[in-house]
């Protein structure tokens, strides 16, 4: 590990002289290179100049102690002492983390489906408020949602919605978000008060750029209707809404939320590159079967991940065990107590199997 790491500290040092050079702006794709290089890098270069200061500490402490006869000294050495073996200890461990193999998908934008499951009405509704409580995590840390089709059951629910968040990191936070949300609540539609439990899937797929998807234009055929819905008159009486199907696989995607037929084509196609490229995904995965062990449930559609009970003010994920009784603030968008577990069991798992190699 520490040969990588002098490795890393020595491309550290030669990105930094490369950035210092008069003319490095001249070339912009080259800058935009070095720049990400010292992004990625800066974390791990930080962490193991902060390990080799404690190592140097624990040295000299465990000299110093070796020579001094004064009492008072002495503890003052020895909790110095405890102080950086602590240190050494958590920076280690920091360190093996920052080493993991990097998802590539990481610093992506994401594409969020959400459809109503079992339920019905009641479906749609907490469908709604599951679109909501990721609308707010969102604003919460500074990310743009745009919504890309929707599709309303009248009441104020979805029956589907697809947005895509802009922001960097969005995968890496939302990634472990896929699969079956289960809330267990008296609906509004209930009139004898009783608890009924319904469902939700959620999809979290990262933005596919053209380059990460060859997609065949000829492969696709493009319908166009008359959008419904909420949408006013200029979206109701025109051709905007688009159809659009991939033949090969046969998936089907409509959009109907612009104004702008082509704004909806642009819409459609994004949302298939997305698809696509996690098809493609799914089939590496399954390729890999040590890789999907050390997965914390992400991408799995038919996976019941997270239970949301209303009457206790509850809230579980079931991949890590996790309960909060903080209901409203989750449904608020503060998911990040959430988040963080599952990013830390995660990054527990591939530790463990990184060992086991």
């Amino acid at each position: 590990m520490f040969d990588k790491l002098e490795d890393i500290l020595q491309r550290f040092e030669e990105v930094l002289n490369a950035l210092a050079e008069p003319d490095v702006t001249n070339n912009q794709e080259r800058f935009r290179q070095l720049m990400k290089a010292q992004n990625d890098m800066l974390p791990l270069v930080e962490a193991y100049k902060a390990y080799k200061t404690a190592k140097q500490t624990e040295e000299d402490s465990l000299s110093m102690l070796e020579e001094e006869d004064d009492a008072e000294m002495r503890q003052m050495l020895k909790d110095e002492l405890a102080g950086a073996k602590e240190d050494i200890r958590r920076l280690e461990h920091e360190m093996k983390v920052l080493l993991l193999p990097k998802d590539p998908n990481d610093e992506k934008n994401v594409i969020v489906e959400i459809r109503a499951g079992a339920g019905g009405d009641e479906a749609a509704l907490f469908a709604a408020d599951i679109f909501r409580m990721y609308a707010k995590y969102a604003e919460m840390r500074h990310w743009k949602v745009e919504t890309m089709n929707s599709n309303e059951n009248g009441i104020g629910g979805f029956k589907e919605i697809v947005f895509m968040i802009n922001g960097q990191g969005a995968y890496s936070r939302l990634k472990y978000e896929s699969g079956v949300h289960r809330v267990q609540r008296i609906p509004v539609t209930e009139s004898g008060g009783r608890i009924h439990t319904s469902t939700i899937t959620v999809a979290i797929m990262p933005e596919a750029e053209e380059v990460d998807v060859q997609l065949d234009m000829n492969d696709c055929r493009f319908d166009v209707f008359r959008a419904s819905g909420n949408g006013g008159q200029c979206v109701n009486t025109t051709d905007s809404a688009v159809r659009l199907t991939h033949i090969p696989t046969g998936i089907v995607i409509s959009c109907q939320d612009e104004k702008s037929q082509l704004k909806n084509k642009d819409k459609a196609l994004k949302i298939l590159r997305s698809r696509l490229y996690e098809l493609e995904q799914a089939k590496q995965h399954d390729a890999e079967a040590q890789l999907r062990k050390s997965q914390v449930g992400t991408g799995d559609r038919s996976e019941k991940i997270r239970t949301y009970n209303f009457p206790q003010g509850r809230v579980t994920d079931h991949r890590i065990k996790l309960t909060s009784h903080r209901l409203d603030a989750i449904l608020g968008g503060d998911l990040d107590e959430i988040i963080d577990g599952l990013i830390a069991a995660d990054q527990a798992a591939k530790l463990l199997m990184v060992q086991d190699q």
